[in-house]
């Protein structure tokens, strides 16, 4: 197996650049190679190594990510590299998986295959297992004080002292052969008992380090953004979990810093996933030390909501220190369960132990191990419903060597890697498996064989899009949440902010509520569907208006010929459905809006077969019949969907967790460990241990349980809570649907079909033939509407057959062979010139069946209301929730619920060690204040004219200039004051001064309408009560109330006006005056700066007059310097 991993993670940070390993060092690591290959294959499966090389070659420049070829990219000092996905050939494969112990019937043969005769598949991580994926960047010294010893740790690569944050753990570097190997912490003589450690602060961690010399600010921003991008952040705002954690501690003008900070350590993850971002590497993020509060803050956020650091990567320990044990009294070891092993449970479980290595310092500081990491699975494999099924048809040749063949039972197609699925990461940047773009080449078939017109099938579907846009008019409107934008043109050009700070983000609370009440009700546009895609039925969000313009005008657009008589004016009434039922329905708003379409335009029975051919799609998408999707909130999620091309794994999608369950180190896995009873504590309370009884006899206890079931295993109520869930919990789990989506696979000896084609559809025929009712069509158009063909993927001529809607129930009560006898029957109607062959190996998926699932994902059922995902992941006390249908952003998808799995660990983590820590002060102006201050300075003594010292250590030289620097600032803001600040944004409107000062009278209202409608006296209204109800008092508020609000408004935005008009002018004019007290202070204190530091002062101010413009490369004053915070170019 080719060495790209090693080469990849066998690199070092020197001062000036990135030393890479070259491709001859690495082939000592072959052997490591080979033990990341078994790590994908099962034991016993004969596999050997493979050298993935041989499959396709790329330049270093070309890809940041691992390839097939073991060329990889690298973190921070390379600006280099794109993002360009990964290219797979159809000869191209990984690993094999192993089978389930679920009974699948298959042609002829009745097969029930286990992964272990043992239960325990994995146990408890091993330190000499798995790979380093760490080096050490920056500081050269790391000390660590011990009772009567000393321990200390030196990097040779690096230059200048420092320590490492008490919060975080610094690096553990561990080189593979060809390289020298760093130092390690050597064991202290002193006993554990007795060992008392003084841990290192982040704030003595040096900025800058982590940012390429040669790479200018706009390059370094535009790699940032991009990074945020593509970890599901917004690079110009604050996330509102981390407005929530900022608040009370940050302004308005540090946001801009922040946001800065946070995309420069996301651009380290992501230009190297396969290396976990350290603390040093996120201080060495900062521009100033300035902004290591931030910094600190940000890589905590970070690491424990799983942007950085997840997936398949070490997270070293960095001492040999063992945890104190006291002769008199033991602390138990916490143990935490996680309750299925799907991509949820086993994402939640791999999390939960790269935070506690993380964390162990935190333990030992207190005498604990860290906690213990269980999971229990019901069935005897992993992966829940990402099952590739083995299949035993073997052809020599197809694959490559060791490759097996197998076919996907449940999920699929990995829908996008762009824009922050974290599944990018995992596959192509930490697994480098192979993959197939899939592309959308399908052709349609009629019921008579013949191909759809292509002209045809394209009017028909956007004649779909329009009815799916109306009914939309109908969808919820979630409020947008709080937050705090950044100044786009500060972030987007890489510099920081000057000045002083305003106000807090809590002082604008009220007014950034009324604002997003206001931006949502009064937008004249929206997020809409924009059709529906055809490789994955999803509906993708595009930018409309609200206001539709009329049917006929829009079918003229499409291409549709209307009728003489047809009034362009008329327009379509879908409320008679919408408002009629107390739980309207996309389906039944759908077929109104068809129904009334059909007195606009001449539909044929053909194009009717085309329009329900979109329908089945999309119940494909949802799992389900459209009747039973809710029609205001069946598209929650939309505006969240991943962008590029739509893929499948090559040689299974189960490599995925099967590599999460092994890698670095093996998870503790229970398998045929199906819990049948929870027992919690009643009053939520945290710390009393939950107690799990297992079908097979065993009790377990946990202080902490993630539960991962699916939704269909809740809804059948085969665990037994104790006490019964509470009906916060309840409500969303019967509200929701859990639905279905079989498949019918196909394995032939040669390919009857193009086998360039990677899908063909089939129309279906109304009960009726030749039937205009859209209710004829309803019961079978799901039926082997679309065929997979999976040749690419696999191996062998294979294709999939699925039956969506209500056809996906009807593969639970029939035969398999009728089903087949079904599908090959329709196989022959759209291949008329070939004999269709009897399929020698077949396999049918009944998902409702299993025991273990009850369904395939979750949908929006008409009852459901817009917050009930949310609800469903709530916790009960220390009984946590994760999975898809817990996922709301992302639900019904893998990645969702890995996401789920994330968000679970974040939640156990705080809830063990605490919210994270805010330091105090969070930005401070130089290293002796704490916070800003305009002190009248007093008189300095003239200094002598003399240079400083030649020997000046670079500590030394730091403080120096840190110093001189805010003598002069003190001198400016003496004189001047502070620095004209931009007059701060007026109300927009008068509902925002109404908002501020009606929220505490409403939210009593709301709160005391909650208590009576549920009787509990402890209630309060939802935020988003509150803001309707506001919304709705203004509107309904006579003039008189409204017009004192509207004449402030007038004023302030004229008082606004008038300090907008003069603000450049005083800006302007402070700057020229605070300049000429700058050069005033330096020549009255000559010998402070060297020639060299005093050129770079004035470089940064982009001034030079009157300064000697020797072009020389010198590392003083803007190297050095963070008064500025501006990267030097």
């Amino acid at each position: 197996m080719a060495s790209w991993l090693a080469a990849f993670k066998s690199r070092i940070y020197t001062t000036g650049g990135l030393q890479s390993i070259q491709r001859d060092d690495a082939q000592a690591s072959s052997k490591h190679d080979a033990k990341m290959f078994d790590l994908l294959t099962p034991t016993g499966s004969g596999a050997s190594s493979l050298d993935l090389a041989d499959h396709g070659s790329v330049t270093k420049a070309e890809r940041p990510y691992p390839s097939a070829s073991g060329i990889v990219g690298r973190r921070g000092y390379s600006s280099k590299g794109n993002n360009d996905p990964l290219q797979s050939s159809e000869d191209t494969h990984n690993s094999t998986v192993e089978p389930e112990d679920l009974s699948i019937s298959m042609h002829g043969v009745d097969v029930s295959d286990e992964t272990s005769t043992s239960q325990r598949m994995g146990s408890t991580p091993s330190k000499a297992s798995g790979m380093s994926s760490q080096t050490s960047v920056g500081p050269a010294f790391i000390k660590m004080e011990v009772e009567n010893d000393d321990t200390s740790f030196i990097n040779r690569d690096s230059s200048a002292p420092s320590s490492l944050s008490s919060q975080l753990s610094p690096a553990k570097s561990t080189t593979p052969a060809g390289l020298k190997p760093t130092p390690k912490i050597t064991t202290p003589k002193t006993s554990p008992r007795t060992a008392k450690i003084k841990l290192p602060q982040f704030q003595d961690l040096r900025p800058r380090t982590s940012i390429p010399q040669d790479l200018a600010p706009a390059d370094l921003a535009h790699q940032s953004i991009h990074a945020a991008y593509s970890s599901r952040l917004n690079p110009f705002a604050l996330h509102p979990n981390e407005y929530q954690l900022l608040r009370d501690h940050i302004c308005h003008h540090h946001v801009s810093a922040y946001l800065n900070v946070r995309n420069r350590i996301l651009r380290l993850w992501v230009r190297n996933p396969l290396v976990a971002v350290t603390a040093e590497e996120a201080a060495g993020c900062a521009l100033s030390s300035k902004w290591l509060g931030l910094a600190q803050v940000a890589y905590e956020w970070l690491v424990r909501r799983g942007y950085i650091n997840f997936g398949c990567v070490e997270i070293p320990d960095i001492s040999n220190l063992r945890a104190k044990r006291y002769q008199k009294k033991r602390f138990r070891r916490k143990t935490v369960i996680v309750i299925g092993a799907g991509m949820a449970g086993l994402g939640c479980a791999r999390q939960l132990e790269g935070l506690f290595n993380h964390y162990r310092d935190r333990w030992a500081a207190v005498g604990e191990e860290v906690p213990k990491v269980m999971v229990l699975e019901g069935r005897s494999r992993i992966g829940g419903r990402v099952y590739s099924h083995p299949l035993r048809t073997h052809m020599p040749n197809r694959m490559p060597e060791n490759a097996r063949h197998a076919a996907e039972m449940g999920a699929h197609i990995i829908t996008g890697f762009d824009h922050g699925n974290p599944l990018s990461m995992i596959i192509r940047g930490q697994l480098a498996l192979h993959y197939y773009p899939l592309k959308d080449n399908s052709r349609l078939y009629d019921i008579d064989g013949h191909v759809v017109d292509k002209e045809r099938d394209t009017m028909v579907e956007k004649l779909f899009n329009d009815i799916l846009d109306r009914a939309s008019v109908y969808r919820h409107r979630a409020p947008m949440p709080l937050t705090a934008e950044g100044d786009k043109e500060m972030i987007e050009g890489g510099r920081d902010p000057l000045g002083d700070p305003d106000s807090l983000l809590r002082d604008t609370d009220a007014e950034r509520s009324a604002i997003a009440v206001t931006t949502v009700q009064e937008s004249e546009v929206e997020n809409v569907p924009g059709g529906v895609d055809k490789l994955t039925g999803k509906a993708h969000m595009v930018t409309g208006p609200r206001t539709k313009i009329s049917p006929a005008i829009a079918a003229k657009a499409m291409g549709w010929q209307l009728p003489s008589n047809v009034l362009a004016y008329r327009d379509l009434n879908l409320d008679s459905v919408a408002k009629s039922s107390k739980y309207p329905t996309l389906g039944a708003a759908m077929d109104e809006a068809v129904k009334q379409y059909q007195f606009l335009l001449d539909l044929s029975p053909q194009d009717m077969r085309l329009l329900n051919w979109h329908y089945a799609n999309l119940e494909y998408a949802n799992a389900v019949n459209v009747g039973k999707l809710s029609l205001g909130g069946w598209d929650q999620d939309i505006g969240n969907e991943f962008e590029g091309e739509h893929t499948q794994v090559i040689g299974g999608y189960q490599q995925v967790p099967r590599a999460i369950w092994q890698y670095p180190t093996k998870l503790d896995v229970r398998t045929k460990s199906a819990v049948s009873a929870i027992k919690y504590g009643a009053d939520g309370a945290s710390q009393q241990p939950i107690k799990l009884q297992c079908e097979n006899g065993e009790l377990h206890e946990a202080d902490h349980v993630i539960l991962t079931t699916p939704l269909g295993v809740l809804k059948d109520g085969s665990i037994n809570f104790e006490p019964e869930l509470p009906t916060s919990k309840l409500g969303p789990i019967q509200r929701l649907g859990f639905g279905k989506l079989n498949k019918v696979i196909l394995v032939y000896d040669k390919p009857f079909w193009n086998i360039e084609q990677d899908m063909f559809g089939l129309l279906r025929e109304a009960d009726v033939p030749e039937s205009l009712d859209q209710e004829d069509y309803v019961a079978n158009r799901g039926r082997f509407y679309l065929f997979w063909n999976c040749i690419k993927t696999t191996g062998l001529p294979l294709l999939i057959a699925l039956m969506a809607g209500d056809a996906a129930h009807q593969a639970e009560t029939v035969s398999d062979a009728e089903l087949v006898a079904g599908v090959t029957q329709d196989l022959a109607l759209m291949f008329k010139q070939t004999p269709i062959p009897v399929p020698i190996e077949t396999i049918v998926t009944r998902w409702g069946n299993d025991r273990f699932a009850r369904g395939t994902y979750s949908y929006v059922g008409a009852a459901s209301l817009p917050g009930d995902y949310e609800a469903m992941a709530q916790p009960i006390g220390n009984l946590h929730f994760a999975g898809e249908a817990t996922c709301g952003t992302h639900p019904a998808t893998v990645h969702g619920a890995y996401i789920s799995g994330l968000r679970a660990a974040a939640e156990v983590i705080d809830e063990m060690l605490g919210p994270i820590e805010i330091p105090s002060p969070l930005v401070a102006l130089g290293p002796n204040q704490t916070k800003i201050e305009i002190i009248a300075p007093e008189p300095i003594p003239k200094r002598k004219a003399e240079s400083p010292a030649r020997n000046e250590s670079e500590s030394a030289k730091h403080a120096r200039l840190e110093a001189f620097e805010s003598e002069i600032l003190q001198a400016i803001f003496t004189e001047l004051g502070l620095r004209p600040s931009k007059p701060s944004k007026a109300a927009a409107n008068p509902f925002l001064l109404y908002t501020k000062e009606n929220w505490a009278i409403c939210k009593k209202q709301c709160d005391d309408a909650r208590r009576a409608s549920i009787g509990k006296a402890s209630s309060k209204a939802l935020r988003d009560e509150i803001r309707i109800a506001l919304g709705k008092m203004w509107r309904e508020a006579s003039d008189e109330v409204k017009r004192p609000y509207i004449e402030r408004t007038n004023q302030t935005r004229a008082a606004k006006l008038e300090s907008t008009s003069t603000f450049d002018a005083r800006l302007a004019a402070w700057d020229e005056r605070a300049m000429e007290i700058r050069r005033k202070y330096v020549e009255q204190h000559p010998g402070v700066l060297s020639a060299e530091e005093e050129i770079q002062m004035w470089a940064v101010l982009g001034v030079y007059d009157n300064v000697d413009r020797r072009r020389k490369k010198v590392s003083g004053y803007a190297e050095d310097t963070d008064s500025e915070g501006v990267i030097d170019t």
